[in-house]
């Protein structure tokens, strides 16, 4: 089988955290979903917390170092993402907007991503639509139709006819996979692959 990387991105604050719960249920979704496509699949979790001072400290000097830089690696060469944040006064947290600034702006073009967020109520939903969307879409990744929210009720009770969560978990999974499925990943750009050597040039002259 044809072996993808799937990176969760999670921004919880908390642990163990909501956030978390989401993105990890998102992730088992699409690799369920990948395995009946014939395409075997790992996932590559990153908890934001553990880098956040690493992310103000890019921010500052513009270069990322430690441990911060093997998450970066990790992202821009990923198959496809799955990013999920806490909402915090109607929008993504400010600790998940410093990781995507630091992104460079072309390393997610054509990339697949499925868009998650968890809050207190279900009010504040549409964040995912008019905050989150846009940030991926100006990076041109390729953004999965479905996004989740989870509100802290959307936890509770069981099956599909009491509570909808299972239901969409399954359908952005479902996306997500027949994008990544699809999508010919190239890992990270080499930038000086269309570099000719210099006997080549001398070749040529």
């Amino acid at each position: 089988m044809n072996e993808r990387t799937i990176v969760a991105v999670s921004a919880g604050l908390g642990q163990p955290s909501s956030t978390r719960l989401l993105a990890d249920r998102l992730a088992e979704a699409t690799v369920t979903e990948l395995a009946e496509r014939g395409v075997s699949a790992t996932v590559e979790t990153v908890e934001l917390r553990d880098v956040a001072h690493e992310i103000i400290n890019t921010m500052l000097t513009g270069f990322a170092t430690g441990e911060l830089a093997k998450v970066m690696e990790k992202v821009t060469g990923a198959d496809g993402i799955i990013a999920v944040s806490p909402l915090f006064t109607t929008t993504y947290s400010g600790l998940f907007k410093s990781f995507v600034d630091i992104i460079d702006k072309d390393a997610l073009t054509g990339v697949p991503v499925l868009l998650g967020a968890t809050g207190g109520t279900p009010r504040h939903s549409l964040a995912l639509e008019y905050s989150m969307r846009p940030l991926f879409t100006y990076l041109r990744a390729d953004v999965a139709t479905t996004s989740v929210f989870a509100a802290t009720d959307d936890w509770a009770g069981e099956g599909d006819t009491v509570n909808p969560l299972p239901a969409r978990i399954r359908r952005a999974g479902r996306e997500l996979a027949e994008m990544v499925a699809a999508h010919e990943g190239g890992g990270v750009a080499d930038l000086y692959a269309d570099v000719p050597s210099f006997g080549q040039m001398l070749g040529s002259m």
